[in-house]
């Protein structure tokens, strides 16, 4: 399968695109709606109108979208945390058919993204669908298909971090949709007390702070209750705006004293970068950086960048890394496999004892299932599809029904032998009598999958690994069973008494 790849459940192929924008944090502390409606104009071509669904169709710059409809910010609800930088756009689609700028979704999503490269420089735009990226986010936290969690205590040198792990992803082959998601960049006033020049005006630094909390923040004056009921709200009371809206104005602030100072007098202030986002899990601080796999399996692109980011960036003591999303259930899936596979082998190998009560006819039997492999390997090699999670699920059913098929095979080969028919006789008698019963039990279950298999509509994308498998597998089980495992037992499976008859009677079939 192409390059030995890998990936976990694959994408259900609905009729959308959700798209994120992000922008980056504005120095007035203030973010801009219009690359949102600029946005949202260019994705739908002209088709819709400040937000809502345009009647009229025409041609655009995306021919393949109906409309666009968007929403800034988080939701009223208050469900989601993002800010207004964030900005999201649900895209419905045409018909596949319909489509000229690409004949799939990913080529539709890199045009789109060539587009929106070029108009909005600066800006970060993601792709996903609009139920698996709200089941991302709560499965991981992070918007995005896969992301890299830097988790440490300082927030600068998690920045630092974080974006080195960009640049090196940026060069690995595969990777799409990359972002870091900032948690520093807001515009904040750092009032920092000299306590020394706070002493020389006879002033202590908690009378200092309780004065910038009434007259910037506010301090509660009393409380407002309704006529009629017990709802009360606090009554806060602060400077006017004028007083404090520049660093000139909140310097001039009297702070009392004896010998009347003001805040610039007694403090240093000063406009500095501060923290706009702060991510947390399991009460440590982190920042991610989140990205997407397009034209590659996940399995392979993810590797490819773990040993890069393992060989270029270096870690201070006390921080970690942590790899969520797409890859990270794909590792699940694996690590319930390596417990599931095993257990689904030693119950066939269980069942094969029962059945022939001899090891030599079990491991006969179970020494045709590796063969059955090949026809799984080489449909989805040429299907252009990686291992998945339903990929494993149809070699598992394959298995079952090579055994299913040994089982017919020896079962009756045994059969004649107690009757006393020759061995050799036997083996042949048994591949003849057997052949039909082999090839309709494979043709019924590639008959029942084949639908599955060449299917293209919605859902398509989850059930063709597994079809594919079992289709691609049970077309070479009749050769297996015809063929090479008759002569397994002919080589293998002759207990001693009769290669001790034979040789004692050349030419002749040994009795039962």
């Amino acid at each position: 399968m192409p390059a030995g790849g890998g990936g976990a459940v694959r994408r259900l192929a609905v009729p959308d695109v959700h798209a994120r924008r992000r922008i980056p944090a504005d120095p007035r502390g203030g973010q801009s709606l219009g690359p949102r409606h600029h946005a949202r104009h260019h994705l739908a071509g002209g088709r819709q109108c400040h937000g809502q669904p345009h009647p009229r169709r025409a041609d655009g710059n995306s021919p393949e979208v109906i409309t666009a409809t968007s929403q800034q910010g988080r939701p009223d609800d208050g469900t989601d945390s993002a800010g207004f930088f964030n900005a999201e756009f649900f895209l419905p689609l045409k018909r596949p058919q319909d489509w000229t700028t690409a004949h799939n979704r990913d080529g539709l999503v890199h045009a789109m993204q060539a587009r929106l490269s070029q108009e909005f420089v600066g800006i970060e735009f993601s792709y996903a669908q609009a139920i698996s990226d709200n089941v991302q986010e709560a499965a991981s936290g992070v918007k995005g298909a896969n992301a890299i969690k830097v988790f440490g205590p300082e927030l600068d040198i998690l920045a630092r971090k974080a974006e080195e792990i960009r640049q090196v992803l940026a060069g690995v082959p595969g990777i799409a949709d990359l972002a870091v998601f900032r948690s520093l960049g807001q515009p904040t006033v750092a009032v920092q007390i000299d306590r020394a020049r706070a002493a020389r005006y006879g002033l202590a630094v908690d009378d200092i702070n309780q004065v910038i909390q009434a007259a910037i923040g506010g301090r509660e004056a009393g409380r407002l209750y309704e006529p009629g009921g017990d709802r009360n709200f606090p009554v806060m009371v602060r400077l006017d705006a004028p007083y404090r809206d520049s660093l000139e104005a909140i310097g001039r602030i009297p702070v009392g004293g004896p010998r009347g100072a003001t805040l610039q007098d007694v403090a240093n202030i000063r406009l500095v970068s501060g923290v706009s986002y702060i991510y947390r899990e399991d009460a440590s601080r982190y920042v991610p950086i989140r990205f997407s796999v397009r034209g590659r399996d996940p399995a392979s692109t993810v590797a490819e960048a773990q040993a890069l980011v393992e060989q270029h960036v270096h870690l201070p003591p006390g921080y970690r890394l942590d790899w969520v999303g797409e890859f990270r259930n794909l590792q699940e899936a694996i690590g319930r496999l390596m417990v599931v596979v095993p257990a689904a082998f030693a119950l066939i190998l269980v069942l094969l004892y029962v059945q022939f009560n001899t090891l030599r006819e079990t491991l006969l039997v179970f020494g045709i299932v590796p063969m059955s492999i090949t026809g799984g390997v080489v449909a989805l090699a040429v299907a252009g599809l990686n291992f998945s999670v339903p990929a494993a699920i149809g070699f598992l059913a394959l298995f079952g029904i090579t055994v299913m098929e040994g089982i017919i095979m020896l079962s009756h080969f045994n059969h004649l032998r107690h009757e006393g028919m020759p061995w050799r006789q036997a083996l042949d008698q048994a591949g003849s009598d057997r052949m039909r019963p082999v090839f309709m039990t494979c043709f019924a279950s590639f008959a029942g999958l084949l639908p599955m298999a060449l299917a293209t509509g919605i859902g398509a994308d989850v059930q063709k690994p597994l079809a594919l498998v079992v289709v691609g597998g049970i077309g070479l089980v009749p050769i297996f069973i015809l063929v090479v495992f008759p002569a397994m037992i002919d080589l293998l499976g002759r207990p001693r008494h009769v290669r001790q008859a034979e040789r004692a009677n050349p030419g002749l079939g040994a009795p039962a």
